[in-house]
């Protein structure tokens, strides 16, 4: 199992040292999220300061930029690399496609597959040489000149030739069957719980694997809370970010599975009138527990290890790392415990 750090969206004075350090301390793929900070950059900032990590985009918002825009960007981060990045995208919400990016909504799933199927044929115009044609319901692109196109990446994977690895983020099953037929990955929201998972998630995700054909597997990428019991700041950190994200309407089937659509009904009251102080005492320690691991610190990483096991093919523990000038890391010695767990998987 390969353990990857969610690096949220850090400033780019800061993305050096992060990535460096992630990369010094172990882990397989750094994760880039697209919130105060734009995550292109900020995966360009991190490919040039490593040597092995992965960096992905964790994830960038699709209906903000043209297919077009989104492939360029992969296609050069993957040969700065030499193939060390991977392409995570997500739909958002209509709110924010609307009024923060100032874009048209409609229907995300099956936009995002139209975006989806325009970034694989403009990759494949560059590396291969392919017509670039691409008519769907919000598309009609069919102009890629020599003078507009990049030359083919050069690098060669183990896996054979150079290919851009494309997960998406889904909270619902909508975009978990979309990913089973035409990702590679499958960025499973960090507002899920164990039970939401099993019950909704992978079997959508396996209706849209056995529709693209026997052996098919997409990469499950599941970040987990880890909310110490013997840290109460750090717990109730976690807490106040699970009522944030109850909050959405798109996302309360997560608690509609337990019982809890009555607490994000409420939740969502207080945050349309910017009352967000008053939300945090709407997740009990009950719902604490479903959406995050709790436990004392030593026994978190069992613990974590216990709620992913035969769920998830990268984990991203969602725990604070700070790599300080020198390289130390606060939180060493825990953060070390979770990825032997979870390696011993």
């Amino acid at each position: 199992m390969k353990v990857d750090l969610a690096a949220g969206s850090p400033p780019p004075t800061a993305v050096g040292r992060l990535a460096a350090g992630a990369e010094a301390f172990g882990f397989d793929a750094l994760w880039l999220a697209e919130t105060e900070h734009e995550p292109f950059v900020a995966a360009a900032l991190a490919l040039t300061v490593t040597r092995r990590i992965e960096v992905g985009t964790g994830v960038a918002v699709a209906f903000a930029r043209s297919p077009t825009v989104i492939a360029q960007a992969a296609f050069d981060l993957a040969a700065l690399s030499g193939g060390r990045f991977q392409l995570g995208l997500g739909t958002q919400v209509r709110a924010h496609v609307e009024r923060r990016f100032g874009m048209p909504w409609t229907a995300p799933a099956p936009r995002l597959a139209e975006w989806i199927s325009a970034v694989r044929a403009a990759w494949a115009t560059w590396q291969e040489g392919a017509p670039f044609r691409v008519q769907s319901a919000h598309l009609d692109l069919s102009l890629m000149p020599a003078f507009f196109s990049p030359p083919p990446l050069a690098f060669e994977p183990s896996g054979g030739r150079p290919r851009i690895p494309l997960s998406i983020a889904g909270v619902g099953p909508g975009l978990a069957r979309l990913a089973g037929r035409v990702a590679d990955g499958f960025q499973v929201h960090p507002f899920h719980t164990a039970r939401y998972l099993a019950e909704v998630l992978e079997p959508a995700l396996a209706e849209g694997e056995a529709a693209r054909g026997p052996g098919a597997h997409v990469e499950r990428i599941v970040p987990v809370f880890l909310a110490p019991s013997d840290d109460p700041s750090l717990r109730e950190q976690v807490r106040g970010r699970i009522a944030f994200y109850a909050s959405t309407p798109s996302y309360q089937g997560v608690l509609a599975r337990h019982g809890y659509a009555h607490v994000g009904e409420r939740l969502g009251r207080l945050a349309a009138t910017g009352r967000w102080n008053e939300m945090t005492a709407l997740v009990d320690d009950e719902l604490l527990a479903q959406v995050a691991v709790v436990a004392p610190t030593a026994a978190l990483p069992d613990a974590l290890a216990a709620r992913v096991a035969g769920h998830a093919d990268r984990v991203l523990p969602l725990l604070p790392f700070e790599p300080a000038e020198g390289g130390a890391v606060s939180n060493a010695s825990l953060w070390e415990a979770v990825i032997r767990a979870l390696r011993a998987l």
